[in-house]
């Protein structure tokens, strides 16, 4: 099965972050990535990390692809920022509302992820492939399930051309999702978004932070296992495999990974889908 894959990395914050990082890509570009994304803080916090990390991998040879959050920006600082990329060679962007810095008021002159977009495409018409957020579980902040669906469809008005889904552990979700979006129209692909498991702390915590759902099963399960650090692998590792499976059969057009700037859990999980 030959499967398209692209990963997540976020900037590094030291020296030894960095070096830690540019081995674990080198490890995982033997998954042979159709690109490599790279996060960007909460506010734009990172958003130098996040150039000069993307510069690095393209100049591995693989397509680097920076986030843009616009809370907090301008239209000239996003301007610049766009010209930045272009002059740097970048190809896509992952367009997001971004998250609030604590104690931030709602600065700038975004709102929305969709005023970025159709930004985007005022400035640089097709010059950027323009991938948006995608949430199978409801966004945590929407008013209801129809208002998420209706933001989502605002994204692809604006020139989004790919959603890209928060990880998920139920393939039903995913599913039910691209079906309601099919039936209002919307026949973007929906990458599905995946998260190794290898620490089920920083996995429950993450997830009780973000809006996404753990299964109580697999939440007992990881529980269960206390500190044994192997068997939670072990068992993350069958459960991530089996998801990505049941999203490739049923038709996902690709898988992205959030590889927590790790890359053993990745390999693991790859070896295991096939």
């Amino acid at each position: 099965m030959s499967l398209s894959l692209s990963l997540e990395f976020f900037p590094p914050k030291t020296p030894e972050g960095a070096e830690k990082l540019r081995a674990a890509r080198q490890q995982l570009y033997a998954l042979k990535p159709e690109f490599c994304s790279v996060t960007f803080g909460a506010g734009g916090s990172t958003q130098e990390g996040t150039l000069g990390t993307v510069r690095e991998i393209i100049g591995e040879g693989v397509p680097g692809v920076p986030h843009l959050s616009c809370i907090g920006q301008t239209r000239d600082s996003i301007r610049e920022r766009l010209a930045g990329y272009r002059a740097a060679g970048i190809q896509r962007v992952v367009a997001l509302r971004g998250d609030l810095p604590s104690g931030y008021g709602l600065g700038g002159e975004f709102r929305y992820a969709s005023d970025l977009v159709e930004f985007i495409r005022a400035e640089t018409g097709d010059a950027f492939k323009v991938a948006v957020a995608a949430y199978p579980e409801v966004h945590p902040q929407a008013r209801s399930p129809q208002a998420d669906l209706e933001a989502f469809e605002a994204k692809v008005k604006a020139g989004a051309d790919v959603g890209i889904t928060q990880y998920f552990f139920n393939a039903d979700a995913y599913f039910r999702y691209v079906e309601e979006l099919r039936q209002r129209g919307v026949e973007t692909p929906i990458v599905p978004g995946i998260m190794p498991i290898s620490n089920s702390t920083q996995l429950l915590r993450f997830s009780d932070a973000c809006g996404a759902e753990v299964p109580r099963w697999i939440r007992m399960r990881l529980q269960s296992f206390g500190d044994d650090v192997a068997s939670i692998k072990d068992f993350g590792a069958d459960v991530v495999a089996n998801l990505c499976q049941q999203l490739t059969a049923g038709g996902a057009p690709a898988l992205h990974i959030y590889t927590m700037n790790q890359s053993a859990a990745v390999l693991e999980l790859m070896k295991r889908v096939g």
